[in-house]
């Protein structure tokens, strides 16, 4: 791409995590005179757009500098003894593997602050929200940067008291109980996991994740292992979530605010599936393959699981919420990105991998839909949405003209950009091939196909086939969601709707084209996890 200099290399990666926590804290502070605009509040959401714009230019300057030539190198990279008593290092650096999710997360939450400062959120003063979405920011950058495990649990738990706080105060209904379970599920998952960490640096004697990958387990016994994933897996598979300890996840997305939803779905998500790939599969190798089948035995129940709630909560008259049902839909995707990870293969690790980013980008922009769609009907009830009662819109007989209603229910006919964009996100989201969706789950198959050696070929070829049943139970839930929302149930006039405002048209923009773009040309993405992907299971000795 482009020549930067090492050094400067290691300069915009140090930024892109410790820039959004010091805007976090200028966020705080007051605004300077010359910088308030019209009013505080506008000066803080747009000192969150600066922020976050200025570290997906750096997250952007990163990935062009990138040497893709070696993509399985760890590039960027900045080693400092911070305990030496306890040999923790702030140790940071980019790979294939991990630089994709970098420049993600930076892309959404700049399109969250960005989306803010035009629809600012209703709740308490925006200083606490665009805090609280930049410390979120923070942490999770660091997750996906950090080479060093005690670092990679602080970072891990940095991003749930802010997440915490953006659905308790500025989420819908029910949001209180919606919080407390989200913070009560991933601690309880995060203190068994720490547990695990513990044990591999202990008996290891190094917390480097660099080091411990290269090592591939040789330095710790069979049983260290399996206690080391056992506890570890406990604590990713909630963040990921997997089945059965999924269900805060719908809770947390429909009582979340718009933004909430789109960063829980499209990044936090991630951090689970990407634990499981940087620490379990290269550090803990003889211990991953006991637990491997189990893990996609959740997996494929996730699927199914997932796409059967949904097709209950699409069903005519359920009084299903939209939100909810793309909620559980990420149950099934995510069991997609398990069974990938689980079958220990480089060709179903990098469909894992691809599923989380096609994942993000595709969940993102349906968050982003339905909340627009909620701004403008007041609801996300799906048997409201596809047959508005009339009870609850003026006359035709009133004084309103006859060119503010629209004969038909329909999404397509009251706001068609709206609708299309909705239908266009439900088709990506079952796998349309030509989309972002269709290589990861197709990738994933193919790894259950055929599975690392002395993992039993006949349970994950039912698996297999499992799996790929769910990707039919998806289709045909995304189908019904678009039928009823976007063609409506019954002929009824009903006022039209505001269509997609320049602001959306420039959040959402972004994310259909990358989706588009990954969809036709997946090699711009395997190309960078496949070389890294090969070293990570060799651990590190090719």
């Amino acid at each position: 791409m482009i020549d930067i200099n090492e050094s400067v290399m290691q300069f915009l990666l140090a930024f892109v995590v410790v820039g959004p926590l010091l805007g976090a804290v200028a966020a705080l502070l007051p605004a300077p005179p010359g910088l308030k605009g019209k009013s505080p509040e506008q000066a803080v959401l747009r000192h969150g757009v600066t922020v976050t714009g200025a570290v997906l230019i750096a997250a952007i300057v990163l990935a062009l500098g990138f040497d893709h030539d070696h993509p399985s190198k760890m590039q960027a990279t900045t080693d400092i003894s911070w305990i030496p008593a306890l040999d923790v290092r702030i140790h940071l650096g980019i790979d294939g593997i991990s630089l994709p999710l970098l420049v993600l997360t930076a892309l959404l939450t700049f399109l969250c602050a960005l989306y803010s400062y035009f629809k600012p959120p209703s709740g308490p003063s925006p200083k606490a929200f665009v805090a609280l979405l930049l410390l979120l920011e923070a942490g999770t950058l660091a997750t996906f940067a950090v080479l060093d495990l005690l670092l990679f649990f602080l970072a891990f738990e940095m991003v749930l008291i802010p997440m915490y706080f953006l659905i308790a105060r500025w989420g819908g209904e029910g949001r209180t109980r919606a919080a407390w379970k989200f913070i009560l599920f991933t601690l309880l998952g995060s203190v068994v996991m720490l547990l695990g960490l513990l044990l591999i640096g202990i008996k290891a004697g190094t917390f480097d994740m660099v080091a411990l990958a290269t090592d591939n387990g040789r330095s710790l016994t069979a049983s260290v292992q399996v206690i080391a994933v056992l506890a570890i897996g406990i604590g990713l598979a909630v963040k990921a979530p997997m089945w059965p300890l999924h269900s805060w996840l719908p809770d947390a997305h429909t009582a979340a605010p718009t933004v909430g939803s789109v960063l829980l779905a499209g990044v936090l998500l991630k951090m689970g599936t990407y634990g499981f790939v940087r620490i379990l599969l290269p550090v803990a190798p003889d211990g991953f393959h006991t637990f491997a089948p189990y893990l996609a035995a959740f997996a494929v129940v996730g699927i199914i699981y997932g796409s059967l709630a949904c097709l209950a909560l699409a069903k005519r008259g359920a009084k299903g919420d939209l939100k909810r049902l793309i909620a559980y839909s990420s149950v099934g995707h995510m069991g997609f990105v398990l069974l990938g990870i689980a079958t220990m293969t480089p060709t179903g690790v990098n469909g894992a991998l691809f599923a989380n980013i096609a994942h993000g980008l595709i969940t993102g922009l349906l968050f982003f839909l339905v909340g627009a769609l909620k701004d403008r009907t007041g609801t996300t009830d799906l048997d409201t949405l596809a047959l508005p009662s009339p009870d609850h819109h003026p006359s035709r007989s009133g004084s309103a003209p006859p060119d503010r209603f629209q004969t038909g229910a329909a999404l397509y006919g009251r706001a068609p950009r709206l609708g299309g964009l909705l239908a266009f996100g439900a088709v990506a989201s079952l796998g349309l091939p030509g989309l972002a969706g269709f290589w990861g789950e197709m990738l994933a198959l193919f790894g259950a196909f055929r599975p690392a050696a002395d993992l039993s070929r006949s349970a994950f070829l039912t698996f297999m086939a499992i799996g790929a049943f769910g990707t039919l139970l998806t289709a045909a839930y995304m189908l019904i969601v678009v039928r009823r929302v976007c063609m409506g149930d019954a002929e009824r006039e009903v006022p039209k709707l505001a269509d997609v405002h320049g602001y959306e048209f420039v959040a959402w923009t972004p994310l259909v084209a990358l989706t588009v773009l990954a969809g036709l040309w997946p090699k711009a993405l395997l190309g960078l996890t496949d070389p890294a992907v090969q070293q990570l299971l060799a651990g590190g000795t090719r």
